[in-house]
């Protein structure tokens, strides 16, 4: 096993390459210890059956308690954010299907771990023994809970991170570093009594604050509920044409008035994805939908699931 490599020296090259030169607009480190507390919650959450049919995010948890069992020479963990909000707005016709704004264009699972990894490549030029492991959505890391850590930012009532300047309109990843770097110390929490998130949550996903029953998320019913699974009946008229996914509990957000227009061209709606229509998604062609959405994250709804989302709007 190879051994730690302390050093702070390399900590202001490192965040001016994440920024400068792989675009991300946030970042932030801090140091790879236990995560007691926040472990204990999700433990918490996963026994609360809050998390549905999702089986994968309750396995290893001992690593998400502890990231040295991911990397035993962990010594840091850099946390980086990517603004994907754009200008544009959903359609307010009553026929018109709406999906996140996160769906709108390319999927960021192929951009955010290619950056990661040239992160990983550039360390490596600073320190050749350097170790790295990095994660985006896809492994056993606690990424908001890190970001909190980190300095990025707070986790709001609704569960996702905010920041003070760019709001909550933000893709996460984490790369665990063997290097010791210089830290960022964690902010505050500025929700303060504004519950607006949790009042305009259509089916009431948010048993308490800061805690999502991910089962009466429509996030999850459309994209996570297997597409053989139908709608129950009575979100239909709950739905308010969401397709896929959903942003009501971040667009009433107050901190998403400094959202700022993304600087990645890959994040701009694909053509056509405004205007779909509820009639188009429940009576679209398998290899409609795929040309459509391809490298889109809406392919993870499969096309049976996709058409089940529209009839679930209520028809």
């Amino acid at each position: 096993m190879r051994s730690p490599l302390p050093t702070t020296t390399h900590t202001p090259a490192i965040r001016q390459f994440i920024t400068d030169q792989l675009g991300f607009d946030l970042v932030g480190i801090a140091p790879a210890e236990r995560m007691e507390r926040e472990a204990d919650l999700f433990q918490e959450w996963l026994a609360r059956g809050h998390h549905g049919s999702m089986e994968w995010i309750a396995r290893n948890n001992h690593k998400r308690r502890d990231v040295r069992q991911i990397l035993p020479s962990a010594r840091s963990v850099i946390v980086v954010a990517r603004n994907y909000f754009t200008p544009h707005q959903h359609s307010t016709q009553p026929d018109h299907a709406k999906i996140s704004r996160y769906a709108w264009g390319r999927d960021y699972h192929n951009i955010l771990p290619k950056k990661l990894k040239q992160l990983h490549q550039f360390i490596q030029t600073l320190e050749p023994n350097a170790e790295s492991r990095w994660y985006v959505d896809t492994g056993p890391i606690l990424e908001k809970q890190w970001a909190v850590r980190a300095g990025l930012g707070w986790m709001g009532k609704h569960t996702n991170i905010i920041n003070r300047k760019m709001g909550s309109w933000l893709f996460l990843g984490v790369l665990i570093s063997s290097l010791e770097l210089e830290y960022d110390s964690p902010i505050g929490d500025f929700c303060g009594s504004c519950t607006r998130c949790l009042d305009a949550c259509p089916t009431n996903a948010f048993p308490q604050p800061y805690v999502l029953d991910a089962t009466r998320c429509i996030s999850y019913v459309t994209i996570e509920q297997l597409p053989k699974e139908e709608i129950p009946t009575e979100y239909g008229q709950q739905m308010e044409n969401w397709v896929f996914g959903c942003d009501i509990c971040q667009e009433v957000c107050p901190w998403n008035r400094f959202q700022q227009p993304t600087t990645e061209p890959d994040f701009q709606p694909r053509p056509g994805v405004l205007e779909l229509t509820l009639e188009q998604v429940r009576s679209m062609p398998d290899d409609e939908f795929q040309e459509r959405f391809q490298g889109s994250p809406v392919r993870r709804a499969k096309p049976e699931g996709f058409r089940r989302n529209g009839r679930g709007n209520g028809e």
